[in-house]
């Protein structure tokens, strides 16, 4: 399918065709989408998913474009990135919280309505969708002890339900990560708390991610689970991996966990600098080291 054909096929919607991906994504990196869309309601997602289905075009979502790594010959067909679908309502002890909200911003409104248990994800980067996607979790939570129901797509452009038994959340996995539904919203099942403890426990833990993590660099958070019995971080650090450096991509020097875009990084750069990070913790140690992030694209 040609540009001309997608462009009859997506006018009047809020897209962009042949778009540098790297101009969103949190690793700065990332080749051209043949069609990039922004939704700004739930019903215009279904209609570009329906136009995607009923077309054959290839449909690939992003949530808000941050836990990932996107290759540098881009991406085929359409891709949707729903930051925009950032509605976020409180009912009770109940928030509801649309895809593209803020994993971030979401804790802020829970706090501000002195609503507890969501304090781990205060400094978690990331959507809504993301968390579920992948059961995001620090510091002792994970978003299954909290999630109550998730809302979804189908790529149908039907919509369905699933509780949060449904699910199969697991270590960063939950049964989104072998379907095809996208998570549209989540609600949240929290509890009163005393607003005074939520804001200490949710700056305490701000002020732990910003004294152990690389936030001055673009990254795309932890690139590694956890190995049962071992600590990702402490691993590569005694590899000597730490500054590992390939192109514009290093280890970093402030977290072994991490791996950052340091200048002009390309994703062969990052998969490059993944991949031998791998190679030598498992000669050294014999551990594999499975990715958290996902990657995505062509070569």
């Amino acid at each position: 399918m040609t540009t001309n054909d997608l462009r009859e096929l997506f006018l009047d919607l809020n897209v962009k065709f042949d778009e540098e991906l790297k101009k969103y994504t949190n690793t700065k990196t990332g080749g051209k989408a043949d069609v990039l869309a922004f939704p700004d309601s739930i019903e215009e997602t279904k209609k570009l998913i329906k136009i995607a289905k009923k077309n054959n075009v290839p449909l690939t979502i992003l949530g808000n474009a941050s836990n990932l790594i996107v290759k540098d010959g881009g991406i085929r067909g359409l891709v949707v990135i729903l930051q925009h679908l950032d509605q976020i309502t409180v009912d009770g002890t109940k928030v509801t919280a649309q895809a593209g909200a803020s994993l971030i911003g979401t804790t802020r409104v829970a706090a501000k309505h002195s609503l507890t248990g969501m304090e781990f994800a205060s400094g978690i980067p990331g959507s809504i969708g993301g968390a579920i996607f992948m059961n995001a979790g620090a510091y002792g939570g994970e978003i299954k002890n909290i999630v109550e129901s998730v809302k979804l797509l189908t790529r149908d452009g039907e919509y369905k339900t699933y509780t949060v038994d449904e699910l199969d959340f697991g270590y960063r996995h939950s049964r989104l990560q072998s379907e095809d539904d996208i998570v549209v919203a989540a609600t949240f099942k929290l509890e009163h708390g005393d607003i005074k403890k939520i804001r200490e426990r949710m700056e305490e833990l701000s002020f732990l991610r910003a004294s152990k993590q690389p936030l001055e660099y673009p990254s795309c958070g932890s690139v590694f689970k956890r190995p049962a019995g071992h600590f990702t971080g402490k691993l590569v650090h005694d590899s000597g991996l730490q500054g590992y450096t390939v192109g514009g991509v290093q280890v970093s020097k402030k977290h072994a966990g991490f791996i950052v875009n340091i200048g002009n990084g390309t994703g062969k750069d990052y998969l490059d600098v993944i991949h031998h990070v791998q190679a030598v913790v498992k000669e050294k140690f014999d551990v594999e080291l499975e990715t958290e992030v996902r990657i995505i694209g062509e070569d």
